[in-house]
């Protein structure tokens, strides 16, 4: 009998680019739990502390360009463990910091540098070169990472600041990232299969071409065919990219920058208590994570536009219930159907990305829309803080939110047709599907 066939190490890297993101994702997610801690400790207003994380989202958000360039010259090995390190050391920094300036420096620059480091950008890199094939499946892990980090790491922030306060907690974020995630990935992770003499799962990468294959283009109602965006220009000229860029402005805003900076001190606010709050986060998260598996194969099925409008009104809707609702119970049905249609925009968005542009602009749309969702993340962190200060409630962020999110819903169904491919001869009436671009995993 033959021996079972060994396991492919892309498999490995793979797991180490989730671990990685995990911790520091995860890390990053918990902002929402220092919130009022920082508040108490510095007797200054919520809006001061959230525009902390403000900064925070504005340095993640335009590292990223920087960060591909990094990956591209020294590895994702090195750009991963070297920013582990950083994160480490923003974070042990803050937990020394004595004033709001101090720990906008801290961790608004420091700590949001490595985080930058430590995102979807090295782990895309990771996936295209060790997978040829099953990339899907690939991305769609990686991906989990966030959803994964904010299931773990957000509950146990709560817990540590509770029992051992806010100093303390940071600490062991930053023994965390430099004792076991900094290490792990030193010792364990390849940048390339042919390091360890190694091809990619599915095979080598095909030559490239010497002029890539046109994608299809766009319709719009009147079925007029509209040519994919290629460069720079031609995405500041692109309709369809900037109707697509709306409401992912408005999902940074109403997701990472308002849900994660001020759903936990909302439901302090409210009294609700810390282990219901943080049985809330992981329930989210953990719909997080599934709203992710599963929007990947149903953005290959149906309508995108469709599945955009659908997710962002039930969005606005999941706002309208909490509005309505207060205590526990309603904080995790709230965290339950937010969860499911969170991340869960960002496959569909990428689908509808790679068909309004050509092949060689793809990444530089995707990293455009990025950095206009991190905007609206850092927005969405600081506003609703300043009309905390002002009304001593989150009731009208709560309505806007569920306003802007009807709006972006409607914006979806605005979107151009993406023109079906020819129809293969075997199978009339049927579009053969046709090989997505490559795009980088989603850093929100």
């Amino acid at each position: 009998m033959s021996p079972a066939p060994r396991r492919h190490y892309a498999w490995t890297v793979l797991l180490l680019c989730f671990f990685a993101i995990l911790c520091a994702q995860g890390v990053r997610l918990s902002f929402g739990a220092f919130v009022r801690p920082w508040q108490d400790a510095f007797d200054v207003s919520r809006g001061t502390i959230t525009l902390i994380g403000s900064l925070s989202f504005l340095v993640y958000g335009g590292s990223q360009p920087f960060v591909g360039r990094t990956v591209d010259r020294f590895g994702i090995r090195r750009t991963l463990v070297v920013s582990a390190l950083l994160v480490a050391a923003g974070l042990a920094l803050s937990a020394a910091a004595q004033s709001p300036a101090q720990l906008a420096f801290t961790y608004g620059l420091v700590a949001s540098l490595g985080f930058g480091g430590a995102s979807g950008v090295a782990a895309s890199v990771a996936v295209t070169y060790w997978f040829t094939q099953r990339r899907g499946l690939a991305f769609a892990l990686v991906e989990a990472g966030f959803g994964a980090g904010q299931l773990v790491l957000v509950p146990l922030a709560l817990l540590a600041i509770s029992s051992l306060g806010w100093r303390e907690t940071l600490v062991g974020g930053a023994l965390l990232l430099s004792v076991v995630v900094a290490p792990t990935l030193a010792r364990w992770l390849r940048d390339r299969p042919e390091d360890l003499g190694l091809e990619p799962i599915g095979g080598p990468h095909p030559p490239e071409a010497a002029a890539p294959a046109p994608v299809p283009g766009a319709t719009g109602a009147a079925g007029r065919a509209t040519p994919p965006a290629d460069g720079f220009r031609g995405l500041l000229r692109s309709r369809a990219f900037w109707v697509l860029a709306a409401p992912f402005f408005v999902c940074g805003l109403t997701t990472t920058g308002f849900v994660d900076t001020h759903l936990i001190p909302l439901a302090q606010d409210r009294g609700i208590p810390s282990a219901t709050t943080g049985l809330a986060v992981a329930l989210l998260a953990a719909a997080n994570v599934t709203g992710i598996l599963a929007s990947g194969p149903l953005a290959d099925r149906v309508d995108n536009r469709l599945l955009l409008a659908g997710l962002y009104g039930t969005r606005g809707l999941s706002f309208v219930a909490l509005y309505f609702l207060a205590g526990g119970p309603a904080l995790l049905a709230f965290a339950l159907l937010f969860g499911l249609v969170d991340f869960s925009t960002v496959a569909p968005t990428q689908w509808l990305a790679a068909r309004y542009v050509e092949p060689r602009t793809v990444g530089l749309a995707f990293g455009c829309l990025n950095a206009i969702h991190q905007l609206g993340s850092a927005i969405g962190a600081w506003l609703p803080g300043v009309a905390f200060d002002a009304s001593g409630s989150y009731d009208e962020v709560m309505i806007a939110a569920a306003a802007v999110l009807g709006v972006a819903s409607l914006t979806c169904l605005a979107l151009p047709r993406p023109a079906r491919p020819a129809s293969s001869p075997g199978a009339p009436g049927r579009s053969p599907r046709r090989p997505t671009p490559d795009l980088p995993a989603a850093g929100l």
